[in-house]
C-alpha cells in the first residue's frame, strides 16, 4: 500500500472484535489478517506486549482467556483511530503496509503521564520468548504468597495464582482491593517470568525470576506512571483477609443514605419510595475501574434475574472528571455495552477518599469497586471490598455461589 500523509501519527493497536467501520476506508489501511502483537512502551527499557488478532473485518484484543470487543474506529488514509469500549481511551495508529502499526496509546481518565508510545508487527505469537528459548522449566502452576513494595510502609499482600503449560503461564494476582485480572506470559531458559494485561485502562506489566519455591527480583509496572517491587514463596493455605470485613459501618449506624443526580439530572436518594421494603445493592464503582466493569458485567444480568423478587441495585459512579455531561457521557457507554437496567448516579467526586467523605457513616473505602448488601428494612448486612473477577477462577465462582445464595435469602425474609 502506498503510504498517504497521515492525520496523526501517533497511534497504538488493540485486540478487540471491532466492525472496521466504512470497507472503504479499511482497504484504504489495508490491514492484514492474523495474529499481531503489540507492544506499549513503557520507558526507555521496558516494553509492555499484548496479542491480538485482526480477521476479515474485526480486531480482538486477547488477554489469555479474556477477549475485549471494540467496534468504535475509524479510517483516514493511513491513520487508523481506535476508541476501546466502556474506557475513555483510545489507540491514533499509522499503518505502514499493512505488516506494521505505530502511534501512541492515549488514556484520557488519567491526568499524567497519558500517551505510551506504541507499535505492533503481524505474525507475532509469544509475548516475551520464544519456544526456541526453552531449555527447562520450573512449574509455577499453585499459589503464591505475595508481597507488593516488601519491607516499606506501603507493603501489601497478595495471592498469586498461576498456571502453566509448556513456558506459557496464565493466571492473576488476587489483592483486599481487587485482582489484577487476565495475565498471560511466558517463563524463558534461565527462569525468568513476564506476564503482561492490557484492558483499555490498565496496562500491567510483572517479571520476576524463578528460584526453587521462591519468586525474587519481581517487578511490577502499571502504564508508565507506577513501578515497584514485588516477591513470592509458594504457599497453598495462604489466603487474604475476609473482604466482607475490611470496610464497615462506624459505631452507631445501621443504615447508610445519599442524594445524588442520575443521568438525566434528577436527584435521587436511597431513602425514596423506589427502594423501599426492597433488597437494595448498592455499588461504589467508575467507569476508569476494570474491576469495576466485571462487577457491573455479573451484576447487570443478575438484576434482571431478581428485580421481579424484589431486588433494587443502585451504582454510585465516581467519575475522573468534574464535567457532569462527561460523567453521564461515560456512564451511559458502559450501561450500553454490559446492558445495565439498574440505575446510576453522578456523584461528582473521585477517589477513595471522596468517597469516604460522601458515605460518612462507613469507616472508609479502601477500593474500587465496594458494595453494599441492604435488606428491607434498610439495615446494612454486608459490605464488600474489591472484586475476585473471571480471572481468579475459583475465587470467582465461589464469589458467585455465596451472592446468590446471600441475596436469595434477603429477598425471603
Amino acid at each position: 500500500m502506498q503510504i498517504k500523509k497521515s492525520i496523526y501519527k501517533s497511534g497504538t493497536t488493540i485486540v478487540v472484535s471491532l466492525l472496521l467501520f466504512v470497507s472503504s476506508f479499511a482497504q484504504d489501511a489495508n490491514i492484514k489478517t492474523g495474529v499481531w502483537k503489540g507492544v506499549l512502551q513503557l520507558n526507555d527499557s521496558t516494553q509492555l506486549p499484548f496479542n491480538f488478532q485482526v480477521k476479515a473485518l474485526s480486531l480482538e484484543i486477547i488477554n489469555a482467556d479474556e477477549r475485549i470487543v471494540v467496534d468504535e474506529i475509524k479510517f483516514f488514509g493511513d491513520s487508523v483511530f481506535i476508541k476501546m469500549p466502556v474506557f475513555d481511551s483510545e489507540f491514533r495508529v499509522q499503518m505502514i503496509g499493512d505488516t506494521l502499526m505505530k502511534g501512541s496509546w492515549i488514556n484520557h481518565a488519567k491526568k499524567d503521564k497519558s500517551i505510551i508510545p506504541f507499535h505492533a508487527k503481524h505474525g507475532n505469537y509469544y509475548l516475551f520468548y520464544s519456544k526456541t528459548d526453552y531449555l527447562k522449566q520450573i512449574d509455577i502452576s499453585g499459589k503464591w504468597e505475595t508481597v507488593f513494595s516488601p519491607k516499606t510502609k506501603n507493603s501489601n499482600d497478595a495471592l498469586g495464582i498461576f498456571k502453566m503449560k509448556d513456558i506459557h503461564i496464565t493466571g492473576t494476582f488476587l489483592t483486599e482491593t481487587g485482582d489484577y485480572r487476565f495475565l498471560e506470559g511466558e517463563q524463558s531458559a534461565f527462569d525468568k517470568i513476564s506476564l503482561s494485561c492490557f484492558d483499555g485502562s490498565h496496562a500491567f506489566l510483572f517479571t520476576g525470576e524463578v528460584k526453587g519455591d521462591s519468586i525474587v527480583n519481581g517487578h511490577f509496572y502499571s502504564g508508565s506512571h507506577w513501578h515497584e517491587p514485588w516477591v513470592a514463596v509458594r504457599n497453598d493455605k495462604f489466603e487474604l483477609r475476609n473482604p466482607d470485613s475490611l470496610t464497615y459501618l462506624k459505631p452507631g449506624y445501621s443504615k447508610v443514605d445519599f442524594s445524588f443526580k442520575n443521568l438525566e439530572g434528577k436527584t435521587v436518594s436511597l431513602s425514596d419510595e423506589k427502594y423501599k421494603n426492597k433488597v437494595v445493592i448498592v455499588q461504589l464503582t467508575g467507569t476508569w475501574c476494570p474491576n469495576c466493569m466485571d462487577e457491573t458485567k455479573f451484576l447487570a444480568p443478575f438484576y434482571e434475574k431478581y428485580k421481579k423478587q424484589g431486588l433494587e441495585i443502585v451504582a454510585l459512579a465516581f467519575e475522573r472528571t468534574d464535567d457532569f455531561a462527561k460523567a453521564v457521557s461515560n456512564v451511559q457507554r458502559t450501561k450500553n455495552k454490559f446492558n445495565v437496567n439498574y440505575d446510576f448516579l453522578i456523584t461528582m467526586k473521585t477517589g477513595a477518599q471522596q468517597a469516604s467523605e460522601a458515605l460518612p457513616m462507613l469507616n472508609a473505602v479502601m477500593a474500587f469497586p465496594t458494595t453494599i448488601y441492604i435488606d428491607k428494612k434498610g439495615n446494612v448486612r454486608k459490605i464488600y471490598t474489591g472484586f475476585s473477577g473471571p480471572a481468579t477462577g475459583d475465587a470467582y465462582t465461589k464469589f458467585v455461589e455465596e451472592t446468590t445464595l446471600f441475596v436469595e435469602k434477603m429477598l425471603k425474609e
